[in-house]
């Protein structure tokens, strides 16, 4: 059986709906909490050079700072998640 278009309009605003609820049921957590003068100064950075520069320059500084750290010993984050589920 063929839906007609309204019926394909309703599913497609149910979908959207459930794609929604599902989006909203977690917290997003940022993974570097930035103060507002350097959020503001990336989005005016991203605004003047694009956003793909300003991203890759923030990756490479981030990726140099924690190579400064020791790491070795610290889970990842999906060894957290199995030693969790055990």
């Amino acid at each position: 059986m063929k839906a007609n278009e309204v019926e394909t309009k309703r599913f497609d605003k149910a979908l959207d709906e459930i794609l929604d609820l599902f989006n909203n049921l977690e917290d997003d957590k940022p993974v570097i909490n930035f103060n507002t003068e350097v959020l503001q100064n990336i989005e005016r950075a991203k605004r003047k050079y694009g956003s793909g520069m300003v991203d890759e320059k923030i990756n490479t500084v981030v990726h140099e700072m924690l190579s400064w750290l020791d790491l070795e010993d610290a889970p990842t984050p999906d060894e957290e998640t199995e030693a969790k589920d055990e």
